[in-house]
Parts: C-alpha cells; structure tokens; sequence
C-alpha cells in the first residue's frame, strides 16, 4: 500500500470500476519477478528458451492484431483541438473519458490488477519524473521492470513529492476495434485499452516519456525528446554526448552501440540511451540530458553480428523476446541474425519462408542497459550528461546528403522541423512511404508542432551555451539503388568529424542547405568508398532542393497561425541562397 492518498484513493476508483479478483502492488524485487514469469510459463504466455545457451530468457508470442504501435488509435484529449494541432488525432476529453470508462467497467474480472510506481530516469535526479501505471498484464509487469526503476524505490519517491503520472492500462479482450490509447496532458494521464504490445502498453515508455512528458517540458522549460545520447570518448580521454533523433528502426540503437572501426584505435563508445532524452538547461549555460529509461525495447530484425554485436551480446541472457522465431535448439531467431536456423515462425507455426518471416518486422528485445557492454555509468548520473551536439537523421534515398551542419541554433530547429523519413514496420500502416517527421517526435509529440517548435527556439533565451545541430542521412543511394555509405560501425567517420568541428579543428564549407565537411577532412582511412562517391554523397542539388523547400513551406503553412513567424524566415534564407546558386 501507499502512504499516498491521491493514489490509494485511484487505486480504489479503478478497483471499484474494472472489478479484479485481485491487486498486487508492485515492489520489483526479484522474488517477484521470478513468480509472475513462473506463472506466466503456467499459461503459456511465456514460452521459456534454452536456459543453458540463453540463461532466464523467454519469447513471449503477442496476437497477430497487435504488433506495432497504434497511430490511428491513439488521440491527444485536450480541451481546445487546437493544442492538440494537426500532428495529432485528437478526442474532447469528456467523451474519451466516457468512451474508455464503459470499456474498463469490469474489465479486470478473473485477473490481478498490479500497481506499478516507476521512476522515469535516475531514481535521485531532479530530471526525472515518476509515474504509476496500473495494468492487468504480467508482461507488462516485467517488462516494466526492465524498461524503468520500478518498484519500492519509486513509491518512496512518489510518496515524498506527492505528484505522478497516472497510466491506467488493460489488454481487454484485444480486439481491434475496442483499442485505444487516450492521453490526457492537463491532466498527466494516460488510459490504454485493448493492446498488450510495448509502445501501446508499457505506458512509461512513449506515451509518458514522450507524449505527455514533451507537453509536461513545454510548461517547466525542458525538452523531451525521442533522441538516443551516446559518448564518444576520443584517445586523449575527452568524451563529448551527442543526443540524436532518428525515426523508429532508422538506426538508433545500433548508433547508441556503434563499434568503432579498426581505424580508431583508442576511441571508445559509451551507450547513455538509445530511444528517449530528456533535456534541460544547466547553471553553465549548457543543456544536460537522462535517459529517462533504463532498458533497452529494441528491434530484433536487423541485428547482427556485423550491424550491432553490442546488442547482440546484451541479450544473451535476462531477457524477453516479443514475436521472434525459434530455431532447432530453441534458441530465438530473427532476419538478420547470423547464425542458426529457424524451424518456428513468430505465429508458433513451422517456419516456411514461403508462407513470412520467421520474426516478425517489429518483433523485439527487452533488456536492461546494464546488460550492454558499451553501457555507460553515467546513465545513472544525477545531474545527467552535458550535450555536445544535436544530430538529426531520416531515412532518405535522394537528395539529402550525408551530413550538413546548421547556421543557427534557429537553421537547426527548422533542419529538425522539415525531417523525412520513410516510414518502417514501427508502425502500423503503408512501409516506405516518405513523410514529414519533425525531430523524429511525429507519433509523440503531446502537443501541436507549432507551440512545439516555438518551445524549441524559445531556448535560445533559456540557456546560452547552445550546442550546434547537424543533419545526416545514411540511407543515400546510387542509381542503381545500392546504398552510398557504409552506415553502422562506419558511422564513427561522421560523428568524428562532427566532434572535430565543435572543437574548432575542422571547418565546414557554406552551402545553401547548411554547412559540409571538406572531403578531406572525413576519415576514409580503409573505407572502400572512393572520392567520386563521397562528393555525390555531399552534393546540394539547388533545383531539387528548391522544390523541397516548397514542399516544406507548404508543410509548415499547414500549421496555420500558430506557426512560428522565425520558421519562414528561416526557411526563406534558405530559398534565396539556393536561387542564387541555381
């Protein structure tokens, strides 16, 4: 139980509605742990792996209607449509609470409601903020534990400030056409119905950390954003944090666990976050940063021995697998994944890759970040980690180049506003459709894009030690459409160069669309990719850049009067230069 009244007074009204034969609050021990994986194993909901090969992992197979997060299904209820803005779906919050209260009646009956109080980021930060979701899910249970600092400590901190975020979950019946996710910003709260999968139920993750966090952020002067924040130590010793948005499995995590190249002998990565950053201002003018998490809701497929051996060595023990196939020895498999052979697709049948993948696209991992060998401490620092640069990144296969760096902190907010990327298995809907992804929050924003952007340049009178934004792309490819650049480990190349620019050793040269590194200046040392490539790579075609700037004016205007005036003055400079060199 509480000490808190505020929350046992809702644990008692969600009790009283949703009817469970039980309720269990949530300590995160491990003895616990262990009894709702023991019992999950007892229903199935669990299928236990080669514990000799995989020690305490399980796969846990999710109904075939829900496997990805629901943008269709999940609205901003805010009193005025106009907060919500037209990123969003949005519902007046009288009828959302009405439509969701007549779900959850009774729906708890037969099941345990568990109370979770987690902590979102270090337990003893003043960055992080604390939450309680109340679920009738096991798996969520567990995952929670992994993904957050959940648990008695939690509760302590709750109980000593007084305030959280309420989430209410239920996996209902999963039916599709009874699943929603409702977020209520004036009120910090969040109901999800209907769905068991991790964006849709593990409520501190999006919808808390992100959606109701970002407009939380906007009323206390900080930022959360959906950035992964990764140290680059270099042979001296000097580690510089760079916090980077890229849209979901465009990616982030394998840049949170870049290896170096053989080449940088003596650089070392440390992995701080890999999906949500939170950030704020500090007494020196800089902007330090949490991850908010901690544990790792990774993509499987795609992860490899060659694209990401850090994630791979982090889960091969304590860890959940969501919709993976299995292999012979019973050991978890993905597309992807070096070795093994699947003999089990994720649906439980007899693989046949006539009939699908053995994994499904958005099949995933849940481990703690501690499990990671490029695993940072300062995950855990207090104060957080002082951020160097801010790199935005889409995944585009025309046109944008492999890195540009803004002319202002003001240039940057719109470099991160205009972002594209091709949409991925993340989400349900169309694959590889090129869509406008502001700062990679366009599933999470809380709130509308306009005040969004106008909170972002609103920093540059709340913090004076700015750090400089860049730009990349590493999904650039040739006519024949092979992809230019290297990408993964190789990524290294660009990030030293960006290092190297906020030190002051290397220029960039002034380009219409932003600053470019002098060819020279990129480390290509054992790179088989030739100069003639790397210019391509680094080219401004003015023509088509000025039908872009268009294409984003057109978007921006789409946000009406709410839309910041310094946006198109912004994007104006950039029309003008590109006319000049046309």
């Amino acid at each position: 139980m509480t000490s808190n009244e505020i929350l046992k007074q809702w644990v008692k009204e969600v009790s009283e509605l949703t009817r469970p034969d039980n309720i269990h609050w949530c300590t995160g021990s491990a003895e616990e742990n262990k009894q709702l994986i023991d019992g999950m194993l007892e229903t199935g909901d669990f299928i236990e792996l080669n514990q000799d090969k995989n020690p305490n992992c399980y796969l846990h197979r999710s109904d075939p209607s829900d496997v990805a997060r629901v943008e269709h299904l999940t609205f901003i209820c805010t009193s005025e449509e106009e907060d919500a803005g037209p990123n969003n779906l949005w519902m007046d919050p009288v009828e959302a609470k009405a439509k969701m209260r007549d779900l959850y009646a009774g729906c708890m009956q037969g099941r345990t409601l568990y109370v979770i109080p987690y902590c979102m980021g270090p337990i003893d930060s003043p960055l992080s903020r604390c939450g309680v979701e109340i679920t009738d899910s096991p798996y969520v249970v567990v995952n929670m534990r992994i993904m957050t600092r959940m648990g008695s400590g939690a509760l302590a901190r709750i109980e000593h400030e007084g305030h959280f975020i309420k989430g209410l979950h239920s996996v209902g019946e999963l039916d599709p056409e009874r699943r929603f996710i409702m977020h209520f910003p004036e009120d910090l709260m969040i109901q999800s119905f209907g769905s068991g999968y991790g964006g849709n139920a593990l409520l501190g993750k999006k919808c808390h950390a992100l959606r109701i966090a970002s407009y939380q952020a906007r009323t206390e002067g900080w930022l959360a954003e959906h950035m992964l924040i990764v140290g680059i130590e270099n042979p001296q010793g000097e580690t510089h944090y760079i916090a980077g948005a890229f849209p979901s499995a465009c990616g982030k995590t394998n840049l949170a666990m870049l290896i170096p190249p053989a080449e940088y002998e003596g650089w070392k990565v440390w992995t701080v976050g890999d999906d949500i950053c939170w950030m704020q201002p500090g007494e020196d003018g800089r902007l330090w940063a949490v991850n908010p998490e901690a544990g790792f809701f990774g993509v499987a497929p795609g992860t490899g021995k060659s694209t990401n051996p850090n994630a791979l060595a982090s889960i091969e023990t304590d860890a959940i697998f969501t919709n993976v196939g299995v292999t012979a020895e019973n050991q978890p498999w993905w597309e992807g994944k070096d070795d093994g052979i699947p003999v089990t697709d994720w649906h439980g049948n007899p693989y046949d890759p006539d009939v699908g993948p053995a994994a499904h696209p958005n099949s995933r991992f849940t481990v703690s970040m501690k499990r990671c060998p490029s695993y940072s401490d300062k995950a855990e620092a207090q104060r957080g980690v002082p951020i160097s640069a801010i790199v935005f990144g889409g995944r585009r296969e025309r046109l944008v180049p492999l890195l540009m760096k803004s002319k202002s902190w003001e240039h940057g907010v719109l470099l991160g506003a205009s972002m594209a990327s091709e949409t991925t298995a993340a989400n349900i809907g169309a694959v590889g459709v090129v869509r406008r992804d502001p700062m990679a929050m366009k599933p999470f924003c809380g709130y509308n894009f306009a005040d969004y952007w106008a909170h972002w340049l609103s920093f540059t009178d709340r913090a004076s030690n700015l750090p400089p934004v860049f730009h990349v792309n590493w999904f650039r490819k040739d006519e024949d459409g092979k992809f230019m650049w290297p990408g993964f480990g190789e990524n290294m190349r660009v990030l030293e160069w960006v290092i190297n620019n906020i030190k002051g050793n290397v220029e960039s040269r002034d380009t219409a669309i932003g600053g470019m590194p002098y060819l020279d200046d990129i480390n290509t040392s054992g790179l088989d990719t030739d100069k003639q490539t790397l210019e391509a790579l680094l080219e401004v075609d003015a023509e088509a850049w000025l039908a872009e700037t268009e294409q984003i004016r057109e978007y921006l205007q789409s946000y009406g009067e709410r839309l910041p005036d310094q946006m198109l003055v912004e994007l104006d400079k950039v029309a003008e230069a590109l006319k000049e060199t046309s």
